[in-house]
C-alpha cells in the first residue's frame, strides 16, 4: 500500500469512527496503518475529557470492530486492531489537548527559538495561561512550536512553587 492511498485509508477510517466514538463521549485522537508482515496493524488513539479509562478503550475496541466490520476501509488484507489512550507522549496540538491537561506541567518551544516550562492554568481557544516561577504567562498557540507534558513522579499540588523556570529546567 502506497503513502497517499494509506493516508486516504487512514482518513476514510477516522471519518468512520468519529461519528460513533462520539457518541461514546470519545475523540479520535489519531489513526495509524503500519505494516507486519502478511498483515498491518491497525492503532487508534482515543481521548476524551477527564482521560480514558479502561471501560472506555474496551467500549472503544468493541465500537471500532463493529464499523470496521460494518465497512470496507480496511480492505481484505488481515490486520489486528489495537486501541490506545492519547500517551503523555504525544504534543499538545488542539485547544483540547491543552483542557484536558490543565493542572499539569508542560514544556514549550517556542516559534522564537525560546522555551518555558510552566503550569497549564487553563486553555481557551486560541491561547494558554502557563504559571511561571510563580507568574501568570499567556502564550498564544500560534506562538508554540511544540508542546509536551512533563511527567511528575513526586508532584506537590498545583502550587506556584513547582520549581518550573523560564530556561525549562526542574
Amino acid at each position: 500500500m502506497n503513502s497517499a492511498s494509506q493516508d486516504a485509508t487512514r482518513e476514510r477510517i477516522e471519518s468512520a469512527l468519529a461519528e460513533p466514538l462520539g457518541a461514546l463521549g470519545l475523540d479520535v485522537e489519531a489513526v495509524e496503518i503500519t505494516p507486519a508482515g502478511k498483515r498491518r496493524v491497525l492503532r487508534v488513539a482515543v481521548d476524551k475529557d477527564g482521560g480514558v479509562t479502561l471501560d472506555d478503550v474496551a467500549d472503544a475496541t468493541r465500537e471500532v470492530n463493529r464499523v470496521l466490520d460494518e465497512t470496507d476501509v480496511m480492505g481484505e488484507q488481515p490486520y489486528t486492531l489495537e486501541v490506545t489512550s492519547r500517551g503523555v507522549d504525544r504534543p499538545l496540538t488542539l485547544p483540547r489537548h491543552w483542557r484536558r491537561n490543565e493542572g499539569r506541567l508542560v514544556k514549550v518551544a517556542r516559534e522564537d527559538g525560546s522555551a518555558v516550562t510552566g503550569r497549564i492554568l487553563e486553555a481557551g481557544e486560541e491561547s494558554v495561561a502557563l504559571e511561571v516561577t510563580g507568574r501568570r504567562t499567556d502564550l498564544p498557540y500560534s506562538g508554540v512550536r511544540k508542546a509536551l507534558v512533563q511527567v511528575e513522579f513526586n508532584r506537590k499540588g498545583t502550587g506556584a512553587d513547582d520549581g518550573a523556570d523560564e530556561e525549562g529546567e526542574d
